[in-house]
């Protein structure tokens, strides 16, 4: 008899940067719905922290960690790696989730702001990736899914460090796939939603209205959702469920993939 998803996944511990809100979040506690032990990555106040570590924790019984490493510094993203497999004694699903934006055109894109997009949407997780696999490789077994946006499939105006930095984990996502291809279960994914209503997408609304001289209204309707054929926001359940089928056994033969969760906005 074939094992359901959490006899599958108890005892498996997760990582998910940029998980204290928004689809990390979401991501975050899909994953501890399923019997997987998480750490929750990102700055956040600690009162905020210890009420939402308690939240999954009733909710789900898993045992659950905090990092706030700097993504932009590879030797704390190391360290975080390391603190993580020492505290849980393994990590077996690393998702690489942590994002930034920032809309303006080209010739008026400041310089720190490229510089810190790259780092932490595109750099972070080669090296969360390479600290991450040594244990995977050794047990036969681990998922790294990253979150790639369907901007790492097609572009926008005004966003070119977003896209840059998308585009190449579509690039990573699917060399580390190859690579791993007959090194065991594991496999290295990216998942690609349309536009969710994080706080994220709130944040860039003005920026974005600004840019374009239309009011925010017009933002929404006109540019966030103008391709996004079914005129909704993704859900960050409907990411987390394919979070989730992708820790399966099932999804075993699933790798150096871009998974589009995007309303259709791709296949225009």
């Amino acid at each position: 008899m074939a094992l359901n998803l959490t006899q599958q996944l108890t005892g498996k511990v997760a990582l998910v940067t940029g998980s204290t809100q928004g689809i990390g979040h979401g991501m975050l506690r899909g994953l501890a719905q399923a019997g997987v032990s998480v750490v929750m990555h990102g700055l956040v106040q600690r009162d905020e922290l210890e009420t939402k570590l308690k939240s999954i924790t009733e909710e789900t019984g898993v045992r659950t960690g905090h990092s706030s490493a700097d993504l932009t510094n590879p030797a704390e993203i190391r360290q975080m790696i390391k603190d993580v497999q020492e505290e849980f004694g393994r990590l077996d699903i690393l998702v690489n989730n942590a994002g930034i934006q920032h809309v303006a055109p080209v010739h008026e894109f400041p310089d720190d702001k490229w510089d810190a997009l790259i780092a932490i949407l595109l750099s972070s997780a080669f090296h969360t990736t390479k600290a991450a696999l040594p244990f995977m490789l050794e047990q036969g077994w681990g998922r790294i899914i990253n979150t790639g946006s369907m901007h790492a499939l097609v572009a926008s105006p005004y966003k070119s460090a977003y896209n840059a930095a998308k585009h190449g984990i579509a690039g990573f996502t699917k060399t580390v796939g190859l690579e791993l291809a007959q090194k065991g279960n594991i496999t290295c994914n990216a998942i690609c939603p349309g536009y969710v209503f994080t706080d994220l997408v709130r944040n860039q609304l003005e920026a974005t209205a600004k840019a374009r001289g239309i009011p925010k209204d017009q933002v929404i309707n006109d540019v966030l959702l103008a391709d996004q054929p079914t005129k909704r926001f993704v859900e960050p359940e409907e990411i987390a469920a394919l979070v989730r089928h992708l820790c399966s056994n099932e999804a075993k033969s699933i790798t150096g993939a871009c998974l589009s969760i995007d309303g259709g906005w791709t296949a225009r």
